[in-house]
């Protein structure tokens, strides 16, 4: 809601309260006292007032109210606080639990209704009606609490999505960046060491080859050998193994960051989780670097920690330095350029968390970031026990303040009656339910079935406590239960991923329309029919019940559907826009490893050639040229050129793509390891490559956010794909997508028990491309 709504929602309330009281007496005729319409007047405007600022300020809100209504109760006539009493609380109660945490919503729903009893009790004695009241008091403010506690895990899951979204798009543009900059990194390493070392060893026995004749030979054999590694080397910058044991670990670069200051002399301290490649690891490396390097410019040598915690539901990322020595002189205070701190920030910022930073108590300075975790949820912040420890003291002396003046002033006015209030026996039956309902997501079935034993005793109870109410509101209150229990297992079912976790209803919905309609039935019947046939009643009654749990359960199935709509849509957009990033980033890779192919590994070979047909000066020229085509190389991978004019000319993926697959799944909150065994073939036929990388891509595009293990294993005749931690390839469309893919080659799919899936494909016939086609061309 926006402010507009805020503050009408309110006004709608005291309009409808207008009209009840004293709207209905003046209808009739009667004109109430001038003192009871003031006392209105003043409560109704404080508890407008706090209505309308009620989600500034919710708990406070939801204390005035029920304090103002309260004390309006007393002087004035039954029903003048009737609306603002009921719905006035149960409103500002909402809010409570959609913008407070739900020990505080909870809380609030057992403290008020216990205060609103003994507040009743101090004022107008104990009666037998007592318990019945807070049956129907809790039934409201626990209908309204877990309202708002739904709708705040809605936002909350909306959020989650928003959030993981707007991920995976960032990083959807930086795994090119990245594999351009791995690439970049891995070619500058070659040319540095391998062929730049053949050049001056080369020129070096050139230069003594009349004195020391015997370093020609010894060049021409490290320039043989050495071509050979270059060889190697390039052939695994062009395909990385997908391992994630073979990638840079987010963890060593920050181990090996310590490192470096620690050689500077700075006491650094490091206690480091594993974190996943991708925006949180780079900001969380940015934002170390950054205040490390403030600690070495201006307080030298002093003792410094690093803490970075890797969770579910954030990463807590904190430099904390303490007061520098006595003496140290801080010479690089003065060549900072002001702008760290704000840079740490939009750093933290744009990788979806927060930053603050500040002095000590000890004279240091702290550096404490908050980034999202594995799950991408918003980032939450802990409140400390003594909160916790003041909220229920705060409870408890609200509860006891109405017994006070009732054990000062007076004494306690109890039942008349010798046997248990039909109130009483109500209470303990719905305080049943409730125990039933918490256990309902734990044991379903045992739960359904202790609630349907709970639906017939409350006749029982109407019966033995002499119930002479309304006859339909104790067994409508039984049905609340199991309309409850109903909706949230048609709700889990419709949003389960796949059919097999579906499963059956917990309950026959006509197991729970015969229980609840005998329960109706025998209620009424007791009253008596008043001349009414038995069999009109039953007939009512069940037709009632089938209404009432019918609506209950469309209800909590419709729910279910839109969230699995709702998950399936942000499962497409993730899906997308992990392909797009890894034909993106496939692209690049092909880029460069045309050029390495056309320019220095065809020099690089001719290197080896000449080396071993011991010709130095023709090595050392081959040596020049191969490192000037890599010079030439970083050139043109810095300036980033696109790989082609169209997506519809970029190369398609296949098995070699999996570890920038599996980067971005990492990126974007997800664990996913890639196994290779050795009796893999470096080189598969494409129609076999493609199908098997594109399985694995629909597998883990609807796997949902767990972690999920692919293996790929040979045994010289088929490909075995095995994929575990991925529930949602279960489902018919995606067995489908997949089958018709893997059947046009000759392949199998068994998707068995435990999320494994196994796919296996024949090599047997198909062809294979030649060595430095373009694999996967369209």
């Amino acid at each position: 809601m926006n402010r507009t709504d805020d503050r009408l929602v309110p006004v709608l309330l005291i309009c409808v309260q207008a009209a009840v009281w004293p709207g209905a007496q003046l209808v009739r005729g009667t004109v109430p006292p001038a003192s009871a319409l003031l006392v209105a007047a003043l409560v109704a405007g404080p508890v407008t007032a706090a209505l309308a600022l009620r989600r500034a300020r919710p708990v406070v809100a939801l204390v005035l109210v029920a304090a103002a209504c309260a004390l309006g109760a007393g002087p004035l006539p039954v029903g003048a606080m009737a609306v603002l009493g009921t719905a006035g609380v149960a409103l500002a109660l909402f809010t409570v639990a959609t913008e407070r945490d739900t020990f505080t919503a909870v809380l609030c729903v057992i403290a008020l209704p216990v205060w609103q009893l003994l507040q009743n009790i101090s004022l107008h004695g104990l009666s037998d009606r007592d318990g019945l009241d807070l049956v129907l008091t809790a039934l409201l403010y626990t209908a309204a609490c877990g309202s708002g506690l739904l709708v705040r895990r809605t936002r909350r899951a909306r959020r989650t999505g928003e959030r993981m979204l707007r991920r995976a798009e960032a990083e959807r543009h930086r795994l090119p960046a990245a594999e351009r900059r791995r690439m970049e990194r891995e070619l500058h390493d070659v040319s540095a060491h391998h062929l730049t070392a053949v050049v001056v060893t080369a020129g070096a026995a050139l230069g003594l080859r009349a004195r020391r004749p015997e370093l020609a030979d010894e060049a021409l054999e490290f320039a043989a050998e050495t071509g050979r590694e270059v060889t190697r080397a390039l052939g695994a910058v062009r395909a990385p193994a997908p391992s994630r044991d073979e990638l840079p670990s987010s963890e060593d670069r920050l181990l090996g960051l310590v490192a470096g200051f620690r050689r500077l002399d700075q006491r650094v301290e490091c206690e480091i989780d594993p974190l996943p490649d991708g925006a949180v690891a780079d900001a969380a490396y940015g934002i170390v670097r950054e205040a490390l390097t403030n600690v070495a410019r201006h307080a030298p040598g002093a003792a410094t920690t690093v803490r970075c915690r890797y969770g579910d539901a954030r990463t807590d990322v904190v430099v904390t330095s303490a007061a520098p020595p006595a003496g140290a002189a801080a010479h690089g205070a003065g060549l900072g350029s002001g702008r760290g701190q704000g840079f740490l920030r939009s750093r933290a910022r744009e990788a979806g968390g927060t930053l603050t930073s500040g002095p000590t108590a000890d004279g240091g300075w702290e550096v404490r970031a908050v980034l999202p975790g594995r799950t991408a949820a918003p980032v939450t912040v802990s409140v400390p026990r003594s909160y916790r420890l003041a909220q229920v003291t705060a409870a408890a002396g609200l509860c006891v303040q109405p017994l006070l003046p009732v054990l000062v002033v007076r004494s306690q006015t109890t039942s008349s009656g010798s046997q248990v209030s039909a109130g009483v026996l109500f209470a303990l039956l719905a305080a049943a339910q409730a125990v039933a309902l918490l256990w309902s997501r734990r044991a379903p079935r045992a739960a359904q079935g202790v609630l349907l034993v709970l639906a017939l005793l409350w006749p029982v109870a109407m019966a033995v406590g002499d119930y002479t109410g309304p006859v339909v509101l104790p067994p409508a209150l039984s049905m609340v239960a199991t309309g409850v229990a109903l909706a949230a297992d048609a709700a889990r079912r419709a949003a389960a991923p796949s059919p097999s976790e579906q499963g059956t209803p917990a309950t026959d919905i006509s197991l729970a329309v015969a229980v609840h309609a005998v329960a109706l039935s025998v209620a009424v019947l007791d009253r008596g029919t008043h001349g009414v046939d038995g069999w009109t009643i039953v007939v009512g009654a069940t037709a009632g019940v089938v209404l009432v749990l019918g609506a209950a359960r469309w209800g909590g199935a419709l729910r279910g559907r839109r969230d699995r709509a709702a998950r399936g849509m942000r499962e497409e957009r993730l899906a997308a826009w992990t392909e797009e990033a890894v034909r993106d980033a496939w692209a690049e890779r092909r880029r460069i490893a045309a050029g390495l192919e056309t320019t220095v590994l065809a020099r690089a070979a001719d290197m080896v050639a000449e080396a071993e047909a011991g010709r130095l000066d023709a090595t050392a020229e081959r040596a020049r040229e191969a490192l000037t085509a890599m010079r030439a190389l970083l050139d043109t991978v810095r300036e980033g050129e696109p790989a082609s004019t169209g997506p519809e000319l970029r190369p398609q993926p296949t098995l070699q793509a999996l570890d920038l697959l599996a980067q971005q799944c990492r990126a974007t909150g997800r664990e996913v390891e890639i196994r290779l065994t050795d009796r893999v073939p470096r080189r598969l036929p494409t129609a076999v490559d493609l199908a098997a990388y594109h399985a694995a891509e629909a597998m883990l595009a609807v796997g949902g956010d767990q972690p999920a293990v692919l293996e790929l294993d040979s045994d010289g005749n088929t490909l075995t794909l095995t994929a575990t931690g991925v529930p949602g390839t279960g489902r018919p469309a995606v067995r489908e997508r997949l089958a018709v893919r893997i059947e046009a080659l000759g392949g199998t799919l068994n998707v068995g028990r435990g999320d494994v899936v196994r796919l296996r494909l024949p090599l047997a016939g198909a062809p294979v491309p030649e060595r430095g086609a373009e694999e996967g061309e369209r």
